[in-house]
């Protein structure tokens, strides 16, 4: 079988199954007595050991076979789940993470061994057999029926059958469907039962509707079973075609396929009399069902047929992201379509005309939202990998600290998505280092002995909004001023005119920290400006409060998306520019004697707060007439808390556009994001309001 077609899903199958047990052995190691969580880590590991093994990666299934292991043990309470046992297991969980990782780059395992860990798993299984626990079977032991069941020696011997699956069996025979109950047996050194189980399963729906397993679907699946299964099913096939397709089925040893006739059920005996013949053991006639017993059947048949067809269909489908990307590029070139044709000048306007076009607005319009809605993925794909990193640095550094998440079904654009993972990540690492106090000094300031920090994220308006926030120290705002004093970016004058916003964004600057040693964590000065450069390259930006005793918040603001935006377009002198419509608060006109310098700077006066102002014909060196005007148009634009004054000539009108890319050679100009093809075809750069603005 060629397995390269299916690595793929196997990549994103064990994504998820990592994830899920990350998620779970941090619930179980805050409360060891959660036996949801532990079956959860035994299911997810039990499936990629089968996975693993059937795609032929040995090392990954050969570590989870001994995680079963311990695994088993501690379900059986044969194990306490303290944390040395925790602690082996989330490296367990990384040597697997690192095994995906090399698949993902090369295709092959690596080649690390992981010798010491298994060392230990075997270490911690031989435990229980030493503490003077029976051995129990690896697969959980038996847990089939305890009447009825397939007797030792004898797979023909008939099951126990409720009265529901009586009448079904009954009704399918009435509309000349066949029964049988087949029982299947796999070779004994068959090491993946579950997966062959599977395989029969699938080849028996494809001919049959099943109505009873023995074990249970969900016991198959966990491998509590010997070498052998019964099932129930209704076909219109014959015995010797289900015999042909199963002894197709790699490592099936024996198929026994048994008719079932016209069953009855007596409570008496607790089993099914099966017999051709229609009458009691008394010789009395048992006679046909009453007819309310016969529709009731019907429906009960109709019902099982109706679920079974459901089941087979999946309601989800797994989509790459490029053909998302498509789908969503062609929807961009229908807009910029629409857009040409509402421009067009020498057509005349007719009644159907203008309502066609408001029709094609409204389809393309929806046709947009459909396909971001696609597109959207919830942030908690990003927010499942901080518990355990928040885990690990609390122990690294011997701080008590508590992550508290919220709003992680808000839902991001997938390219936003891929990127905020890094910037998270640098403000949780410093609060956990900066922000939060050691147990000890917490207890000298009235403050609880576990540091508090709050992840949380919450759509606004056009943006999400997601904020990290610590109950540590917060931000010594004069330790930051005589920190750049010492690195010469100000004098001592100049310190004592700053605002407390000025100092803290001295934090954003690169190789700028207030950390006195370098450790693991912090210390470099690398941190702060990688979250302001990523963040703004997505056009969002970043806000810091902050109170120095009780703790600091970090707020970012994203766009929703960053295909298709609302923006304002203007003009300068003969070019058309476009602004993100989610920077711009208001538009204004002034007189130019509104205008004002301080210290160099243009600014005027608005509702009494003082707005620098940029004039963008000079920032982004356009030619233009000089014309003098009676009044200038400002589009005031917020970075954060600030305001800022762009001077245009014209604003042109809302609209909604297709942002693309500049490409590698413009991939350096900091003052555009990207570029917008309008409807008259011509080209708009949209402009970066964040590196422009003061």
């Amino acid at each position: 079988m060629e397995m390269g077609q299916y690595l793929e899903i196997f990549i994103e199958e064990t994504k998820e199954h990592l994830n899920n047990m990350n998620q779970c052995l941090l619930r179980l190691e805050k409360n060891p007595r959660d036996g949801a969580a532990l079956n959860e880590i035994f299911r997810a590991a039990h499936t990629l050991k089968g996975m693993s093994a059937t795609m032929g990666f040995n090392k990954m299934s050969g570590l989870t076979h001994e995680m079963e292991d311990v695994l088993q043990a501690l379900r059986s309470g044969g194990l306490n789940s303290g944390s040395n046992l925790a602690d082996l297991l989330f490296k367990c969980l990384d040597a697997l993470e690192s095994i995906l990782n090399n698949i993902v780059e090369t295709g092959d395992e690596g080649s690390g061994e992981y010798i010491h860990i298994i060392a230990l798993l075997k270490d911690f299984a031989g435990r229980r057999i030493a503490a003077g626990e029976a051995e129990k079977d690896h697969d959980g032991g038996s847990s089939r029926e305890t009447t009825g069941d397939i007797c030792a020696g004898h797979p023909t011997a008939v099951l126990q059958i409720n009265q529901y699956e009586q009448n079904v069996i009954n009704k399918a025979i009435e509309a000349k469907m066949n029964a049988f109950q087949i029982t299947v047996v796999l070779n004994k050194g068959c090491l993946l039962k579950s997966a062959r189980a599977f395989i029969v399963f699938q080849t028996l729906e494809r001919k049959s509707e099943i109505i009873k397993s023995v074990p249970a679907v969900e016991d198959i699946e966990d491998e509590k079973f010997d070498n052998e299964f019964t099932v129930v099913v209704l076909s219109r096939e014959d015995e010797e075609s289900f015999k042909k397709d199963l002894y197709a089925v790699s490592e099936v040893e024996e198929v026994i396929v048994v008719p079932l006739l016209t069953v009855y059920y007596t409570d008496k005996k607790d089993n099914f009399e099966s017999p051709e013949y229609k009458k009691g053991l008394d010789g009395t006639e048992t006679g046909k069902a009453e007819s309310d017993d016969a529709e009731e059947a019907e429906d009960e048949f109709a019902k099982v047929e109706s679920v079974a067809k459901k089941s087979k269909t999946g309601k989800t489908v797994r989509v790459d992201i490029s053909r998302l990307d498509v789908l969503l590029n062609l929807v961009s070139e229908l807009i910029i379509q629409k857009s040409r044709l509402d421009g067009l000048e020498g057509i005349e306007k007719t009644k159907d005309y203008v309502e066609t076009l408001e029709y094609l607005e409204r389809i393309t319009t929806s046709l947009h939202d459909a396909v971001m809605k696609v597109r959207m993925v919830p942030v908690e794909s990003v927010f499942n990998r901080f518990p355990r990193m928040i885990r690990d640095i609390s122990r690294d550094i011997g701080k008590e600290i508590v992550l508290n998440m919220s709003g992680e079904e808000t839902e991001l654009d997938r390219t936003v998505i891929d990127e905020i993972g890094e910037p998270l990540i640098h403000l949780l690492r410093n609060a956990a280092d900066h922000g939060i106090e050691s147990a000890e000094k917490r207890k000298e300031l009235g403050k609880p002995p576990a540091g508090q920090i709050n992840l949380r994220a919450y759509q606004d308006g056009s943006s999400v909004v997601i904020e990290v926030e610590d109950d540590g120290q917060g931000i010594d705002i004069e330790k930051v001023k005589r920190k750049a004093i010492e690195k010469g970016l100000i004098d001592d004058d100049a310190a004592g005119s700053l605002s407390k916003k000025d100092v803290i964004d001295f934090l954003f600057l690169p190789s700028f920290s207030t950390a006195e040693t370098v450790t693991g964590l912090s210390g470099r000065g690398v941190g702060l400006d990688v979250v302001k450069t990523k963040i703004e390259s997505l056009g969002g930006n970043v806000e810091i409060e902050t109170a120095y005793g009780k703790g600091s918040r970090f707020i970012i603001r994203l766009p929703l998306t960053l295909a298709i935006i609302q923006a304002l377009l203007v003009r300068i002198g003969e070019e058309k520019y476009a602004i993100q419509i989610s920077s711009v608060n208001q538009i204004i006109k002034v007189f130019p004697d509104e205008i004002k310098t301080v210290n160099k700077q243009e600014v005027i006066l608005l509702r009494n707060e003082v707005i620098p102002i940029i004039r963008l014909e000079k920032a982004l060196k356009v030619q233009k007439e000089e014309k003098l005007r009676k009044k200038l148009t400002i589009v005031i634009v917020r970075k954060g808390e600030r305001l800022t004054g762009f001077v245009v000539d014209d604003v042109i009108c809302q609209q909604e556009i297709v942002q693309k890319p500049l490409g590698k050679l413009l991939s350096g100009v900091k003052t555009v994001t990207s570029a917008t093809i309008l409807g008259d075809g011509s080209v708009a750069l949209i402009l970066d309001a964040n590196s422009l603005a003061v």
